[in-house]
């Protein structure tokens, strides 16, 4: 199988929301009127981002799923995708389960891929995905103010719960490691949220690298500073259990993986949040000045603000 056969048995499929789609030299798109296109890249890369014995279905979802999660972020519709795939070899059976996990979470969100490229070389996926967004709306990072809320969608900590107990830093229960595995493998991006979010959020990024990094992205960006509640963070019952421990404040604050939003809202906008119907938690301010301050009950959390950094 030639590099031209695998791209049209496993990646080729119509794109009816494009004009021109995989198969030419460069896709054709229309943007909606009155929009904007939102545009992000994210490679993963095998032994940094996952296993070289990944489960290639769990693979395909994550590997669209982490690019949603920025469009989700942004307020963006997810439209169009390309996929960049570097791979020892054409193994057939890989690339039907990967392509099947790619396709089944594009066509949940309706994104169509419209172009990429093949080449043989270590595993690496890169996808570039494209969304549409009305400039007025589209939710960055620097629009936080002293006052606002801090909010976070869903559970934090699961993913680096899980990936410590593949590394053999922590030993769980097979029962607890499946139940946080999924937060690792198959994570749900927070695509209707973040388009939910579109003119109530004064900000909003999603927590990829972990939330006191995240979080010290918009605060660099909006001049402000943050104070948290640690004990309002949500976690997950098997996280509670082992939350006394340091090293379960670490996954929680600084772990990543978790895909899960990170959003400011003024308070006189708290009653809309919560009208939006999905599990959110309020769990701190921002506040002048700089930095972030994480607060166990009264008295301040010794932890390193830093999440993970391919460089350091």
């Amino acid at each position: 199988m030639n590099e031209f056969e695998l791209i049209r048995r496993y990646f080729e499929r119509p794109a009816p929301s494009a004009l021109l789609g995989v198969g030419d030299d460069a896709a054709l798109l229309r943007v909606s009127d009155n929009k904007v296109l939102a545009v992000s890249t994210d490679m993963l890369v095998c032994g940094v981002h996952f296993f070289a014995d990944a489960d290639p279905y769990s693979l395909g979802h994550k590997t669209l799923a982490v690019n949603l999660s920025d469009m989700a972020a942004m307020g963006a519709v997810p439209r169009w995708a390309t996929l960049s795939i570097a791979m020892p070899e054409a193994d057939e059976a890989w690339l039907e389960k990967f392509s099947s996990g790619f396709f089944a979470l594009a066509d949940v969100h309706d994104v169509s891929l419209v172009g990429g490229d093949t080449t043989r070389g270590p595993l690496n996926l890169c996808v570039t995905i494209m969304g549409e967004v009305d400039a007025d709306l589209a939710l960055k990072r620097s629009g936080a103010k002293a006052g606002d809320e801090i909010w976070v969608s869903g559970n934090l900590g699961d993913a680096a719960l899980a990936l410590a107990h593949l590394k053999g830093n922590i030993v769980l229960e097979q029962e607890a490691f499946l139940a946080c595995a999924n937060a690792l493998h198959k994570p749900d991006p927070r695509v209707a949220l973040g388009q939910s979010l579109c003119g109530i959020a004064s900000s909003a990024i999603d927590i990829s690298d972990g939330l006191l990094s995240d979080l010290g992205h918009v605060l660099a960006a909006s001049g402000v500073g943050a104070v948290l509640d640690f004990w309002s963070i949500p976690v997950s019952e098997i996280m509670r259990k082992h939350i006394d421990q340091e090293i379960a404040k670490r996954f929680i604050l600084t772990g990543g993986d978790d895909y899960e939003l990170c959003f400011t809202v003024p308070a006189s906008r708290h009653s809309d949040v919560l009208e939006i119907g999905v599990p959110l938690a309020c769990i701190g301010r921002i506040v002048q000045g700089t930095g972030c301050i994480v607060m166990d009950g009264a008295e301040r959390l010794a932890v390193e603000s830093g999440g993970y950094d391919h460089f350091r």
